[in-house]
């Protein structure tokens, strides 16, 4: 018997298990596969609240504010070395088309020139048009936040669940874990418990060498995402396909190819790793933050923004559990607002 369950060992169940054991709650955390498996294991972990923002997502930008602001504190209390990076975002155009429509994209402080953006970025490709930058964007290294959170707080990896309810689990193996509150935090496959949710792919290239940028660059069709430790993250594509992972040829192609148009120096670096995740899609791409009708707890639904959204999700979720009240940025995004519409 356990004070909350969490069905799903990634970066938002992780994260969210382990804030509740901070309050005092006994936790245990089930994985089909092995902790961090899932998107998890791809994301870039790009923390961009604003320019990442997509049009019409008006109450996501003070939630992703609010995660951005908790993450000094979130990583601190870790105690190890997760790669967070307070780099910034350049986004870059390459011809007078792409800077028209970059003029127009909210999320920016400045619009630098061709010779600015160079000056800032000397890798960057001769037919640069000009860009914008966001000094206060940040990454972090998913795979070594999720390798610290996991060692935080119990996880039972290879247990495949099969159904839930508000205070228990049954598993495909037919065991019961009995549970003050479950929490149904498995993203892509969040659906086999009835969460509206879809499987979104995305593929991702993973290089390593001297790195060609200081800060997270980005153009129309792909983001390069810069670590301390060499490693480069090329990304990603977005693809309806349903459980799909295959890694095809045709998206490192499309990948690499956009990387050279604006890191000419990618082409010198080591290729490492070329990997394919689901994204846990909602119907409006809104997380799923809260208690629904049947008292099951959702932390799903992050789609293209779980690494960024893990510190307030798990302050969500904990409060909920403790009985305290959530952040107020979380509010909009209770499953009942999908039920209202």
């Amino acid at each position: 018997m356990y004070d909350a369950v969490f069905v799903g060992g990634g970066a938002i169940g992780l994260a969210c298990a382990w804030r509740a054991a901070e309050r005092g709650l006994d936790v245990c955390v089930l994985e089909r596969d092995t902790a961090g498996s899932g998107a998890s294991r791809v994301a870039a972990g790009i923390l961009a609240p604003d320019t990442e923002t997509e049009p019409g997502r008006d109450p996501f930008v003070p939630l992703a504010r609010r995660s951005l602001e908790l993450y000094p504190a979130f990583v601190d209390a870790l105690g190890v070395d997760v790669g967070f990076w307070r780099c910034g975002t350049l986004a870059v155009a390459l011809d007078g088309d792409e800077a028209a429509v970059l003029r127009r994209e909210p999320g920016f402080t400045s619009w630098l020139t061709a010779s600015e953006c160079r000056a800032l970025e000397p890798g960057l490709s001769p037919v640069t048009a000009g860009g914008a930058l966001n000094e206060d964007e940040a990454s972090v290294d998913p795979r070594r936040l999720v390798a610290a959170l996991a060692a935080r707080v119990q996880v039972r990896e290879g247990v495949e669940v099969a159904s839930v309810t508000r205070d228990s689990v049954t598993t495909a193996a037919g065991e019961t874990i009995r549970a003050g509150r479950v929490v149904l935090c498995a993203g892509a496959w969040s659906g086999f418990a009835g969460a509206p949710v879809r499987p979104v792919k995305g593929q991702v290239v993973r290089l390593r060498g001297e790195l060609p940028a200081q800060r997270i660059i980005r153009t129309e069709r792909v983001y390069i995402v810069p670590r301390r430790t060499g490693e480069v993250v090329v990304g990603a594509t977005l693809e309806e396909r349903g459980f799909d992972t295959t890694v095809t040829a045709g998206a490192v192609h499309e990948l690499l190819r956009e990387g050279y148009r604006v890191l000419p120096e990618l082409a010198e670096l080591e290729l490492v790793d070329v990997t394919a995740g689901l994204r846990p899609g909602s119907p409006d791409n809104g997380p799923l933050l809260g208690e629904r009708e049947d008292g099951v707890v959702l932390a799903t639904g992050h789609y293209r923004n779980g690494i960024l959204l893990a510190p307030v999700t798990a302050e969500t979720i904990a409060a909920l559990l403790a009985g305290d009240a959530p952040p107020p940025e979380a509010a909009p995004f209770s499953p009942g607002r999908l039920v209202a519409a």
